[in-house]
């Protein structure tokens, strides 16, 4: 049985240090690449403006999630009291709006958890066990001191030979293509004791 030639992902390139990851990032921003990441050990302020992002779409699903949670509440509290078993407490009405505003609050504010989680879970694509980028060697230094930059072959202005020389002319270093193997490799760690079984 033959093993299938893993698929080529990108370029990667390591940088000396956040500042020059960070001119690296708006270069290749303004060349006008558009699958492309960073990555480092520890945020790195003003990095979204230089990669070009906008604004978070995540807010947008925690709205949604808290307009459902409201909605929700209000249907279920006027139906309750109001239609289905009327029932007079306290000389209040059938719907009353002061009891019921720890209720609002409590499912407005659950939703719109729920909301922004899922949101934040579709938007980043997670959860995802296996990046192509595991492969890469020296990428074990990004919880440490390293600080990649990694150009997607699935990018139209991707060129092999072209993008190796833009990330030479950044300063990269050690630029390495990354495959997508066709099995996810397992851990360093695991695969040396396996070697020593």
């Amino acid at each position: 049985m033959t093993t299938p030639a893993p698929h080529f992902y990108g370029l990667g390139a390591e940088f000396s240090s956040a500042s020059s990851l960070m001119t690296a990032a708006e270069k290749v921003r303004d060349s006008g690449f558009r699958k492309w990441d960073v990555y480092s050990p520890f945020p790195i302020h003003g990095m979204d403006a230089a990669m070009g992002f906008s604004r978070s779409r995540v807010s947008f699903f925690s709205l949604i999630g808290g307009i459902t949670g409201l909605t929700t509440a209000f249907i279920l509290i006027y139906y309750t009291s109001a239609l289905n078993y009327p029932l007079i407490v306290q000389g209040k009405p059938y719907f009353a709006l002061e009891p019921s505003m720890p209720v609002f609050f409590e499912l407005t504010v659950l939703l719109t958890a729920f909301g922004t989680i899922i949101g934040l879970l579709l938007l980043t694509l997670m959860p995802r066990l296996h990046h192509p980028v595991f492969n890469w060697d020296r990428f074990k230094r990004v919880s440490d001191d390293g600080f990649f930059i990694v150009l997607e072959a699935a990018d139209p202005r991707f060129e092999k030979g072209a993008s190796r020389r833009f990330l030479e002319e950044l300063g990269g270093s050690h630029i390495t293509e990354i495959f997508q193997d066709a099995e996810p490799q397992p851990h360093p760690a695991r695969a040396e004791a396996q070697g020593h079984a």
